[in-house]
């Protein structure tokens, strides 16, 4: 059986789904393969908390940063969701870029102030400040388990098909437009579309393998798959407020035990998320253990125990998810051909999550390039 259409998006995770919503927003004929069922917990995209850190002062981030505030808020008035809890979030530690931040934020209309230690302390009295405080209270806590489904609802309502427990197992880049073979319970099925958009975190090396081998001028940056490994801390102080928090290291024995920054944020129901940042084992997305690693597990309660008086550092849940990692942590956004892609978000992507479908839709229609910065060629 073969099905022309015109667009197929492959991963419906975050930035799929996003895409799959700005594409039919547009009007534009969308299919969706998913290999896995709707909310697995498999990939990069799942639970209830990821941070929305406006932390950012290169120019590209903060345009998408602005832009992702407004579509966010798009995107609860049109599904009737809340998918932002604006926490605020506080960034705090020996960071040298902080200055930078808070210049490029306010030029953008982006709220930032820095607060001392003690006032910090006193508002957020779960958390230990010792240095310099950055409070961004745009900020907060986005909600994946929400958000997909909503987008995902809304792509479906404007004629987009969605198909989950549907994988690509062959994939031809042509002279005019993409061939996939895919397999579902009904069977293999061959589509042939103008374009593809691959969003497939871990999967996207696998997946664009044979295209990215025979010649077609596909050509991404080294992808570095690892497995991340936050937990959730029991909360003791049950009258602290938690807004979102990024840690970063400075030199003294504190600190000695530290794979990078922390990050952390309040999970309703399951308590205090705390995790390091890109410093998981290098995985086979097929073949994860979702075992945590025991060393950095010991080092991340160690960290609870000094830097987060409102926890229990001995009474937390493991939580396992992954990481796509470019070298030099900016995202992959480009059209190759007939191929979009959109890859390697490095563990802080999802808050931009409605501007790449935007982007994303963007390359598939023709309608603008992404900025240099995210090309697949530089």
């Amino acid at each position: 059986m073969e099905t022309v259409v015109d667009t197929v998006v492959i991963g419906g995770g975050a930035m799929g789904s996003a895409a799959a919503w700005a594409l039919s927003r547009r009007g534009r004929q969308v299919t969706l393969v998913e290999q896995f069922g709707p909310g697995h917990r498999i990939g990069a995209s799942h639970g209830t908390t990821r941070n929305l850190n406006p932390g950012y002062h290169r120019p590209e981030y903060v345009a998408m940063l602005a832009e992702g505030l407004a579509l966010w808020d798009e995107l609860e008035e049109e599904s009737g969701e809340q998918l932002l809890a604006r926490t605020g979030v506080v960034n705090h530690g020996p960071e040298p870029l902080f200055a930078d931040v808070a210049a490029a934020l306010e030029q953008a209309g982006i709220r930032a102030e820095f607060l001392h230690p003690d006032e910090a302390a006193e508002r957020w009295r779960g958390i230990r400040f010792d240095q310099q405080v950055l409070h961004l209270p745009d900020g907060g806590q986005l909600n994946p388990d929400a958000a997909l489904p909503a987008m995902q609802r809304l792509a479906v309502a404007r004629g987009a098909e969605m198909r989950h427990h549907t994988k690509v197992v062959d994939f031809k880049v042509m002279d005019d437009g993409v061939r996939l073979v895919v397999e579902s319970a009904a069977g293999p099925e061959v589509l042939t579309a103008a374009q593809v958009v691959v969003t497939a975190g871990g999967w996207t090396e696998k997946l664009l393998g044979r295209a990215l081998a025979n010649g077609s001028g596909l050509r991404i940056p080294q992808l570095r798959v690892t497995q991340e490994q936050p937990a959730h801390f029991r909360v003791t102080d049950a009258g602290a407020a938690w807004p979102g928090f990024n840690h970063y290291p400075g030199t003294g024995t504190e600190y000695r035990s530290w794979y990078s920054p922390v990050y952390g944020m309040q999970t309703p129901g399951e308590g205090i998320k705390a995790g390091w940042h890109g410093v998981g084992p290098l995985v086979d997305p097929d073949r994860r253990s979702f075992l945590p690693e025991p060393v950095q597990l010991a080092a991340l309660q160690e960290y609870a125990r000094t830097w987060l008086p409102g926890v229990d550092a001995d009474s937390f849940e493991a939580v396992s998810c992954t990481y796509t990692t470019t070298p030099d942590e900016d995202f992959v956004l480009d059209r190759i051909g007939p191929v979009v892609i959109g890859a390697g978000f490095s563990g802080h992507g999802f808050k931009f999550t409605p501007v790449i479908g935007r982007i994303l839709a963007d390359l598939a229609t023709g309608t603008r390039p992404a900025p240099e910065i995210f090309r697949a060629g530089r």
